[in-house]
């Protein structure tokens, strides 16, 4: 489905990736662990920008518009399914259906008393969900995100992890959490200065010797 060969990436003076060659089926869920600074947040991109039009994308950055509500950031995320006058009428005053669907994705993550609230007055987790929440609304059934759970506590890492992995089918992650590298995806991914060097199934595979290599 995903596939790169031989592929290099530098960013000026800096050599990001080297000779990856990576093939991602799609039905699979794929982690790319590795240090901060060995490659993840670049490979993913390599890959995001193989097909950006059909992957939902949760970038560590979030890319939500700050001055606006949750509702329509969430809204966001099927703007590219709806023409441009039923965009525009959501954008003034939202209709009932796509208000229902919004709050909907909400509940599953604990924000719906946040329907319209200013995506600026939230905390960093609430802001996490909200572009989770975002991606989940898109069509399609892949999923590209980096750290999708960094800011968030055990609990509801455990809830948006399980989420994403049951709303779609093909899932490649950057992450620095082995143990929900391990637990919700198939396949794991090891980077270190940009090259790969571990690629495996999860069965396959021990925490400690994750730890050992990648741990932080």
């Amino acid at each position: 489905m995903l596939h790169l060969e031989s592929a290099n990436a530098s960013y000026k003076d800096h050599t990001a990736l080297t000779d990856i060659t990576l093939h991602v089926p799609a039905g699979q869920k794929l982690a790319f662990i590795g240090r901060s600074g060995a490659g993840k947040s670049t490979l993913l991109k390599l890959l995001y920008e193989q097909r950006p039009k059909d992957i939902a994308l949760v970038p560590q950055d979030y890319g939500l518009v700050t001055s606006l509500s949750v509702f329509h950031n969430v809204y966001m995320g099927q703007l590219g399914r709806q023409p441009l006058w039923y965009n525009l009428v959501n954008l003034i005053k939202p209709l009932k259906q796509p208000v229902a669907d919004v709050k909907a994705l909400l509940e599953l993550f604990q924000l719906e008393d946040k329907l319209f609230e200013p995506v600026g007055h939230l905390s960093g987790g609430q802001q996490q969900r909200t572009a989770i929440a975002r991606a989940m609304m898109q069509s399609g059934n892949i999923l590209f995100a980096d750290e999708p759970v960094s800011s968030l506590d055990e609990q509801q890492s455990k809830s948006v992890m399980g989420a994403l992995c049951e709303r779609f089918d093909t899932v490649v992650l950057a992450m620095h959490d082995i143990d929900l590298a391990l637990c919700y995806c198939d396949r794991i991914v090891g980077l270190d200065q940009g090259r790969i060097t571990l690629d495996a199934p999860t069965g396959n595979l021990k925490r400690s010797d994750l730890l050992e290599i990648y741990g932080e």
